[in-house]
């Protein structure tokens, strides 16, 4: 089971994606000092802020997360406390390729893990760090599956994995969803190559972009 569903991974990567490095493969101790300064806001796993003033980026698609670290380096999209990262640090494409990569490999658990006896205080600690559940969000859930599989599946994956360049979804926080929305909405940050002010957002209705919230916090699945 666990082969299959490694399999189904690296194929998503490598189709979809863009090619990255198995875990194995990766440089973890390069990854994790290039990572280093990402923590404080990100946290040790990616997991972002528990009030979605910061977003959550592991599991993200390596594309999307290379394509943004340009964009933030370049000032394409303007975000204050990144840029100073991405200049400062000067980050070259060979580790803007590093970090995706390993970001991409994270994986987060949606429920608690089953401990044994012997785990002891700290390893109890550790193990639920990286357990992140979104809240459910209140909303129409049938009316906000039907918008976004007819509307936002086809570019972020009928699951909401993503998909290449355009992100993961499932998973992320709502609250951020919800100012990236306003954002997009107020041509603040562009939501498609069809230019500013245009696209599937400025065909939605206020309460449509709310049930596809809440559907989306049905979609994380437990592991098993």
């Amino acid at each position: 089971m666990k082969y299959a569903q490694g399999l189904r991974k690296f194929f998503y990567i490598l189709l979809g994606g863009g090619v990255i490095l198995p875990a194995a493969a990766l440089d973890l101790e390069r990854a994790k000092e290039v990572y280093g300064p990402c923590a404080a806001c990100h946290g040790p796993f990616g997991a972002g802020g528990k009030q979605g003033e910061y977003p959550r980026i592991a599991g993200q698609s390596p594309k999307y997360v290379e394509q943004q670290l340009q964009a933030f380096q370049s000032q394409l999209r303007i975000n204050l406390p990144m840029y100073p990262y991405t200049r400062a640090r000067e980050l070259d494409d060979e580790d803007m390729k590093l970090l995706a990569a390993y970001l991409a490999q994270i994986e987060l658990p949606t429920r608690p893990p089953v401990f044994k006896d012997s785990d002891d205080a700290l390893a109890r600690l550790l193990a639920m760090e990286k357990v992140m559940i979104v809240p459910r969000a209140a909303g129409n859930i049938e009316n906000g599956k039907a918008v976004y599989q007819k509307k936002c599946a086809v570019c972020h994956g009928k699951t909401g994995q993503g998909r290449g360049m355009f992100p993961m979804l499932v998973g992320q926080y709502t609250n951020y969803l919800q100012k990236q929305i306003a954002a997009y909405l107020e041509a603040d940050r562009p939501h498609d190559e069809e230019g500013a002010k245009t696209g599937v957002l400025y065909t939605l209705k206020v309460s449509d972009v709310q049930d596809v919230l809440a559907y989306l916090t049905t979609l994380q699945v437990a592991e098993q």
